[in-house]
């Protein structure tokens, strides 16, 4: 190839999506927004995955590191985001970038991808003509050129919003300083004394909102003055909790009945039917938060938003795309991983030809492909991009070839909350992500991993 396929995220989709083209003497330009490789990753670090190590290393990425002298953490532990980071996403860009067909940039953020010479509307010359790579830089902006473009920037910075609409709610960004999106981490004394003694609104029923309630309960074991209004849109909890001792996930099993017994506790209050319409400021500095009902929360001190992400599209605005309507994801995936119709271990594996976009040449993978859809199977992205490179370098057979099947685990929420004591937890919404977006997964078999977004 003329030029180098780029990868948009150092996430762990990303990062192995270069592995696998190193492997096969592609050349390719990883390009970070953040300072690191799995910057997302970082953001979310204080959170243990449900799965484990086995489950979360590619095994391109693997043989590389193994080469230049990487041990294997041990295959049945469980990491935190943070070590995950440390011990594999960060050692894995390193032996990337020092090879000389690949280059890893940080700190350079996409600000859109096309192709060169060629707006939207013009015809000739998409399928043969590179793509352009448009991207800031601490010393401004840059054009790289492209022989294809994975993107696995995930959709960890682009959370969903507090408001009922899809929007945000009124009032929303004024008070933005009051307002966290995604878990905090209580176990920070500095984090936890902005929660401590107050009245926390928690929006969100997946299991990454649960962590998030054990972990204000047990604040609020030591700071009794501590309460939590748990807003929820749906009439009652119903099966949010999980199978409890039955569930396929030991770990999601226990988290949902920490989070059952923290939801009876007297510290929390459940709110039903509770659609956020309006974020008012009070004469004494509190909030009150409107449903679209007219409930009324009042006298609210802090809130924690904990209600999904969504992709970013934004530098995808001069590239053909044929996504879902409602998912954002592929067209041709996308019925495969409707919540509603689907669990995470019953979508079957794909690659290159359900993720290629009318452009030729791009290709979104990791959390990013599945678009609004909760959750991800960190050995599909995986499956995705040994699929998508394979192709890229012309290997049709081996890309067409299914490497990877997965059980039915039956999960289908991200995950999310602290690592203390025996209760692990996974992450929300993690490439990079998250928590992982997270990263949570099967205590045997695949591992879910909600990948939030890779950095991009």
């Amino acid at each position: 190839m003329e030029h180098p396929v780029v990868v948009i995220g150092a996430g762990p989709v990303g990062l192995a999506a270069a592995a696998h083209a190193a492997e096969r003497g592609l050349a390719a330009v990883v390009v970070e927004s953040g300072p690191h490789a799995g910057a997302a990753v970082a953001e979310w670090g204080h959170v243990r995955l449900f799965s484990a190590w086995r489950e979360l290393v590619d095994p391109a990425a693997q043989r590389l590191l193994e080469a230049a002298g990487w041990h294997h953490p041990p295959p049945d532990t469980y990491p935190t985001g943070s070590e995950w980071r440390a011990a594999y996403l960060q050692p894995l860009a390193n032996v990337l970038d020092a090879r000389p067909d690949v280059t890893v940039r940080y700190d350079a953020r996409v600000l859109g991808v096309g192709r060169s010479g060629r707006d939207l509307l013009v015809d000739s010359g998409r399928g043969s003509d590179p793509f352009v790579v448009h991207v800031e830089t601490a010393t401004g902006r840059e054009r790289l050129l492209a022989s294809a473009v994975v993107d696995a920037s995930g959709t960890w910075r682009s959370p969903n919003p507090l408001g009922a609409d899809g929007y945000p709610a009124i009032g929303e960004p004024e008070h933005a300083d009051r307002i966290t999106y995604g878990m905090p981490d209580l176990a920070d004394p500095a984090v936890a004394e902005r929660y401590a003694g107050k009245h926390v609104a928690l929006a969100g029923k997946g299991a990454s909102a649960q962590g998030v309630l054990v972990g204000l309960t047990r604040l609020a074991a030591e700071v009794p003055t501590t309460r939590v209004s748990w807003l929820l849109r749906r009439p009652a909890v119903g099966d949010a909790f999980g199978g409890g001792d039955n569930d396929q996930l030991e770990e999601r099993g226990r988290l949902g009945q920490a989070a059952k017994q923290a939801a009876s506790s007297g510290t929390v209050a459940q709110v039903t039917r509770f659609r956020t319409e309006a974020v008012r400021g009070q004469a004494d500095g509190r909030l009150t938060l409107v449903s679209t009902d007219g409930q009324q929360v009042t006298d609210v001190d802090e809130v924690i938003v904990v209600t999904g992400f969504r992709p970013d599209l934004s530098f995808l605005s001069e590239v053909r795309l044929d996504l879902d309507a409602a998912l954002g994801s592929p067209r041709v995936l996308a019925d495969q991983i409707h919540p509603d119709h689907h669990s995470c271990g019953d979508v079957a594996p794909h690659g290159h030809r359900e993720l290629a976009q009318p452009e030729p040449g791009l290709f979104l993978v990791g959390m990013k492909s599945y678009g609004r859809a909760p959750s991800f199977l960190a050995m599909t992205g995986h499956e995705q991009v040994r699929s998508v490179v394979a192709a890229l370098d012309g290997d049709l057979e081996a890309a067409d070839r299914v490497d990877l099947v997965l059980p039915e685990t039956g999960v289908c929420n991200g995950a999310g909350a602290f690592d203390d004591g025996p209760l692990t937890v996974g992450a929300t919404g993690a490439e990079t992500g998250a928590g992982a977006g997270g990263c949570c997964g099967a205590t045997s078999g695949p591992e879910l991993v909600a990948l939030g977004r890779s950095s991009q």
